[in-house]
């Protein structure tokens, strides 16, 4: 019986090894991509908008600054808008590690390029796991930072943390992450889940919106650290200092986001300070389903903080 399991994995890991060396190989980049260098990151981004205070748009785990594709064009009417992708997912030069603090770092020298600073200081609006890198920024930017967002996340680590990187060892966690993005009908279904009937389907086009970024070079590192470390999230201690901070915070969510709950988005506003939450339709994927009425409870905070 023994002999019979190590055979089978040796099989499978051969398999695995073979397969990782036929699928290797550059990604081609889209063509016109802006990039900023600043403060040793090489950070890719995206604009709308040429007047108006500005606000900068930071993704979660698997999404990039095309996320924001959407509602970039809303806000860009009547606000100066940056949604950026962070290093390790997308096309930005990858730069290790991929934590929350160095991810905030980047964030930081982004503005600090942009003369995003002082009296043209800009609002952070972190989506989900992004809600820790726009809270470390907030906290590390002082009064380079106006005020922070968390958008369908609460900048908490998720639970069980970093057990999977223990477990999903390579060959096997490349393969995997291969298999998984070479299927069309996978990156659909994640979509649809997280988005809900209201966004509009991933044609072929849209599907690789989503897949190409996260075949670039340094993605894989970039999730092997986080299977092992976690999501980017804030200590308590973090969170506390936010509180205690005088940047405006406030909270949004989705309101059939099934990753962060009505009860959640209370306390993840409570934990920092921030006024009620405020629910917009959608599930996780708020700035796709509904950028209308996300924009609007944007503008309405920078309005508040106005005055």
């Amino acid at each position: 019986m023994l002999l019979a399991v190590a055979g089978l994995l040796a099989a499978v890991t051969a398999a695995s090894f073979g397969y990782n060396l036929a699928t290797d190989g550059p990604v081609s980049r889209p063509a016109g991509l802006t990039m900023v260098h600043a403060g040793g990151f090489s950070t890719r981004y995206r604009s709308w908008g040429s007047s108006g205070s500005p606000i900068v748009l930071i993704p979660g785990a698997f999404e990039t600054a095309d996320t924001f594709a959407s509602l970039g064009p809303v806000l860009g009417t009547d606000h100066r808008v940056f949604a950026i992708d962070l290093t390790g997912t997308g096309y930005s030069q990858p730069s290790p590690p991929f934590d929350a603090s160095h991810l905030a770092a980047q964030v930081l020298a982004f503005l600090r390029a942009e003369k995003l600073t002082g009296p043209e200081a800009a609002v952070l609006v972190g989506h989900s796991s992004g809600a820790a890198v726009a809270g470390l920024a907030a906290l590390d930017g002082g009064r380079d930072v106006r005020g922070v967002i968390f958008l369908d996340g609460d900048a908490l680590p998720l639970p069980g943390g970093a057990l999977a990187g223990h477990l999903l060892i390579n060959p096997y966690r490349t393969s995997v992450l291969r298999v998984g993005l070479s299927s069309s009908w996978l990156i659909r279904a994640i979509y649809a889940s997280q988005c809900g009937p209201s966004c509009p389907r991933l044609d072929a086009a849209g599907v690789e919106t989503w897949r190409r970024p996260l075949q670039q070079p340094g993605f894989a590192a970039a999730i092997s650290y986080t299977l092992q470390h976690g999501i980017p999230a804030m200590t308590a201690a973090q969170l506390a200092q936010l509180k205690a901070s005088t940047v405006a915070r406030r909270v949004i969510y989705g309101a059939d986001d099934s990753q962060l709950s009505p009860a959640a988005a209370r306390r993840a506003a409570a934990r920092i300070g921030a006024p009620p939450p405020v629910a917009i339709p959608g599930r996780h994927l708020t700035m796709v389903s509904s950028p209308g009425p996300l924009a609007a409870v944007i503008r309405e905070f920078l309005d508040s903080i106005r005055h």
